[in-house]
């Protein structure tokens, strides 16, 4: 999801839930701490430089029960990030507290925010020897002409 979906997705809600992977909600007190832009500067395992930004928006829990950030109001606060960062129309990753921080994409499943996993992959497989995959082949594919058949006495 980027800058602009996200915007849309509040401009016609009423309230803000964000799902976790395992289908929990975050609790409906959460804050957002931060909006940020994220960038990263690196090599990979073949050594082609990459670069990376995203918008980062980290999201936090307190013992304040009642409170509540209403769509509007967080509108406004990546109107300010947009503004002040000069942030484009980034994607966007969420941070937040688990056994430790995460780091999660983020959808929209027409009635909640979802965070979605992410996972690590190597972007050089070519360079560090990884194979191609090979198709999987069911047995029931492989009939031919020649195919010895049930009772055919080829066998």
């Amino acid at each position: 999801m980027t800058i602009s979906e996200i915007k849309s997705h509040l401009s016609k809600s009423d309230t803000i839930a964000f799902e976790l992977p395992d289908g929990q909600l975050v609790p409906s007190h959460f804050h957002v701490t931060e909006v940020g832009v994220v960038s990263k500067d690196f090599i990979d395992c073949g050594g082609k430089r990459r670069q990376e930004t995203v918008a980062n928006f980290q999201l936090w829990e307190a013992d304040d029960y009642d409170h509540r950030l209403h769509p509007e109001k967080l509108v406004n606060i990546i109107e300010l990030s947009q503004k002040v960062l000069e942030m484009g129309d980034l994607p966007i990753e969420v941070e937040y507290q688990g056994v430790t921080i995460g780091k999660f994409g983020l959808e929209h499943n027409g009635k909640h925010f979802v965070l979605t996993t992410k996972q690590t992959a190597c972007l050089a497989q070519d360079a560090c020897g990884i194979p191609v995959a090979k198709p999987k082949i069911n047995l029931v594919d492989l009939t031919s002409n020649n195919a010895c058949t049930p009772g055919g006495n080829c066998c």
